[in-house]
C-alpha cells in the first residue's frame, strides 16, 4: 500500500513544489513506483515534470469531476517510475465548482483509493492556501512534509497549518500526521539562516528532517527546463540534498515495522 505524503505550506515562495518535484524524482531514481499529483492550479509542479499545462486534455481537475478516469489523464513515466496527475487552471475554481458535491473534502481520497497499492509513494503538491483542495490532499494522505524557508518570517502562519491539519486529523482523517519538517533555502553564508534553523527547532515540537536544502542555482533553474535536479544537473548540491531527503523519508521510523 502506497505512503500518501501531501507537501504543505499556506505560504507561498517556501520551496514547497521544489521539494515536491525533486522528492517525487529523487524516490523515483532510487527505484521506487511514485506517483505525482498537482493540486496547485498555478501547474508548477506539472510543466517542473516537462509537461505543457497549456495543452492537455485531461487533467486531475477533469478526473475530480468525473469528466474522465485516471487513465486517461495520468502522463505515464514522466521520469523513469514517476508518473504524474497534471494541474489545470480549472483547478482554480474547485471553491465554487465542488460546493454541492456530497462529501466534497473527500474527493481526491475516493479518486486514488483504487490505485494507491499500485505505487510506493504518491506525493501532493498542494496550493499555498488552505482551501478545498488543500482539504482534499491532507484528507487524502497518511502524512504531512511541510517546507519552511530559512528566512526571519519562517514561523508566521505554521501555526495555523498544524492547527488546521489537527482539525482534518479531528474531524476528517484521523490518521493523518506531521511526517516532518524539512529547511528550503538554507544560505550557510549568513547568521540568519543558521538563526532561523535553530530558532524552529526550539520552538516546533515537529519532527525535523536531518537534511536542509541549500540555495542553489542549479535548483532555480531546473523548472524552466522541465526537469527535476536529478536529471538537470545531478552532481549539484539540490541534487544531493533532494537525495539525502529521499533517503530519509524512505526510512523514516513512522513507517518502520
Amino acid at each position: 500500500m502506497g505512503r500518501i505524503i501531501a507537501i504543505a505550506n499556506q505560504k507561498g515562495g517556501v520551496g514547497k513544489t521544489t521539494t515536491s518535484i525533486n522528492l517525487a524524482a529523487c524516490l523515483a531514481e532510487k527505484g521506487k513506483k511514485v506517483l505525482a499529483i498537482d493540486m496547485d492550479p498555478q501547474g508548477n509542479m506539472t510543466s517542473g515534470l516537462g509537461v505543457d499545462k497549456n495543452h492537455l486534455d485531461f487533467s486531475v481537475y477533469d478526473a475530480m469531476c468525473n469528466n474522465c478516469n485516471l487513465g486517461e489523464c495520468m502522463k505515464i513515466n514522466v521520469v523513469q517510475n514517476l508518473n504524474l496527475l497534471p494541474s489545470s487552471r480549472e483547478l482554480a475554481g474547485a471553491e465554487v465548482d465542488f460546493i454541492d458535491t456530497p462529501d466534497k473534502q473527500y474527493i481526491l481520497k475516493n479518486l486514488i483509493k483504487n490505485i494507491r497499492r499500485k505505487f510506493d509513494f504518491i506525493i501532493i503538491d498542494c496550493p499555498p492556501a488552505l482551501g478545498i483542495l488543500t482539504v482534499n490532499a491532507m484528507t487524502a494522505a497518511d502524512t504531512v512534509i511541510v517546507p519552511i524557508q530559512c528566512e526571519f518570517y519562517a514561523l508566521d502562519g505554521l501555526t495555523q497549518l498544524i492547527y488546521t491539519i489537527d482539525l482534518i486529523k479531528k474531524k476528517l482523517n484521523k490518521h493523518l500526521e506531521i511526517e516532518g519538517v524539512v529547511f528550503t533555502m538554507f544560505d550557510a553564508r549568513t547568521n540568519l539562516s543558521l538563526q532561523v534553523v535553530e530558532n524552529v527547532k526550539d520552538n516546533l515540537d515537529q519532527i525535523i528532517y536531518k537534511t536542509i536544502v541549500p540555495r542553489n542555482v542549479r535548483l532555480a533553474e531546473a523548472p524552466s527546463f522541465g526537469l527535476p535536479i536529478n536529471l538537470y544537473d545531478s552532481k549539484s548540491a539540490g541534487a544531493v540534498a533532494y537525495r539525502e531527503l529521499a533517503d530519509e523519508v524512505i526510512n523514516n521510523k513512522l513507517f518502520q515495522s
